[in-house]
C-alpha cells in the first residue's frame, strides 16, 4: 500500500505520526477476514487513535464507530493513527499476541517503526519507501502546505482547503484544533492526523499573510 506514504515533514513533526493498519489478500486469506479485521479494530481502539477509519465506510469524524464497525466486509482496509511509538510498540506486542492470521502495516520514520517490530518481537517482512514526487515541481504548494495536505495520500485534503483554514484561524473564525479537524474529514480512510496537523498549523499561520 502507497498512500500512507506521501506523508512529507521534518523528523521532529513526523515523530508523532503513526499509522496502523491491516486488509485482506484476494484468493489468500479474504475468506472470514471481515470478522478479523473487527478484532483489528477493536484492538486499535484500546489504544485511543487521534483517528480511526475504514476506506470503504470513511473515517471516525464523519461516521459513528459503531458504522464503520458494522461496515467492516472482507474488502476493507482498517486504519487507525497514533502519536507516539510506544504505543505502536504495545499495540504490535498485543497484535502479535493475538496472531489474527492478517498482515500488518505500520508507516512512520523508519528506524523507530524497526525498533517498535523489534520490542514486540516481530521482523519486517517487507519496507516501502516513497520515491518523492517528479514532474514540473514549481507548480507544487509551498513545503508547509504539502506537509498538510499530504497527510491525505489520496489527495482529498487540497491545498486550496488549508490556505482557507490558515486565512480562517487568522480571522478568529476557527480555533488551531477545529482547522485541523476541518481538514481531517475529507480523508476518507482516516489515515490523517489531528494532532499533527494543529501542531503544523499552529507553525505555519504566524508566517503567512492574506489580502482580506
Amino acid at each position: 500500500m502507497t498512500h500512507t506514504l506521501h506523508r512529507r515533514g521534518d523528523r521532529e513533526n513526523l515523530s508523532g505520526d503513526y499509522i496502523v493498519f491491516t486488509m485482506s489478500a484476494k484468493g489468500f486469506n479474504e475468506e472470514g477476514s471481515a470478522e478479523k479485521m473487527k478484532k483489528f479494530l477493536k484492538i486499535l481502539l484500546k489504544y485511543h487513535p487521534v483517528n480511526f477509519g475504514d476506506m470503504i465506510t470513511g473515517n471516525c469524524y464523519v461516521k459513528s464507530a459503531e458504522e464503520i464497525w458494522h461496515n467492516i466486509n472482507t474488502t476493507s482496509i482498517i486504519h487507525a493513527v497514533f502519536t507516539d511509538e510506544v504505543t505502536v510498540s504495545k499495540i504490535l506486542r498485543e497484535l502479535r499476541a493475538r496472531d489474527l492470521g492478517l498482515s500488518v502495516v505500520v508507516t512512520g520514520i523508519h528506524e523507530t517503526t524497526e525498533e517498535c517490530c523489534q520490542e514486540a518481537g516481530l521482523q519486517k517482512h517487507t519496507v516501502e519507501h516513497s520515491m518523492g514526487i517528479f514532474g514540473d515541481l514549481n507548480r507544487l504548494p509551498e513545503e508547509a502546505v504539502l506537509q498538510l495536505s499530504t497527510m491525505c495520500g489520496h489527495a482529498m485534503v487540497p491545498a486550496n482547503l488549508v490556505l482557507r483554514m490558515v486565512k480562517e484561524i487568522k480571522k478568529e473564525k476557527k480555533s488551531f484544533q477545529d482547522a485541523a479537524l476541518e481538514l481531517t474529514k475529507p480523508c476518507h480512510c482516516g489515515i490523517y492526523n489531528p494532532a499533527r496537523a494543529e501542531k503544523l498549523l499552529r507553525r505555519l499561520v504566524p508566517l503567512m499573510t492574506y489580502d482580506s
